[in-house]
């Protein structure tokens, strides 16, 4: 006779977050690096992470990041070249697809050499009102629930 299933398995809260901070990994940003994945029916419909627009230079590569010591989610982005993880996420993804989805943000940022994960990881207002029009009812981080 088979043992019962004792795992600690993950939740699919914990799960949709761990790689939506694996796909954070990619980004090509020096001061924080998001990853977003939007999720619908329990499936993922696209991932997306913040860096610069395709065939444009980006800061990992140029060393420099204009927006290094100005505050986060400050909504005034004209000095930043970087698309952000949520942006990406949704041009990848149809309308009809994220309708009544839930986005996983996760992110970390840079602090004196390492990468420190940020638990409260929440859209800037731009990308706040974007994913409201996408249709997508709910924001989770793992510090943060929204629902829309």
């Amino acid at each position: 006779m088979a043992d019962k299933n004792v795992s600690n398995r993950m939740s699919k809260t914990e799960h949709y977050l761990e790689i939506a901070l694996v796909v954070s990994k990619r980004s090509t940003c020096l001061k924080r690096r998001y990853g977003a994945v939007i999720v619908n029916n329990d499936e993922i419909i696209s991932t997306g992470y913040n860096g610069n627009p395709r065939g444009e230079e980006n800061c990992c590569d140029r060393g420099t990041c204009k927006r290094m010591n100005l505050p986060s989610n400050s909504g005034d982005y004209d000095d930043c070249f970087s698309v952000h993880a949520e942006q990406n996420a949704m041009l990848s993804a149809s309308r009809k697809e994220m309708l009544g989805g839930t986005i996983y943000l996760a992110g970390e940022m840079s602090k004196d050499g390492s990468w420190i994960e940020i638990m409260d990881a929440e859209p800037c207002p731009v990308c706040f009102r974007m994913i409201k029009n996408s249709g997508i009812k709910k924001i989770v981080s793992k510090g943060t629930v929204i629902d829309l």
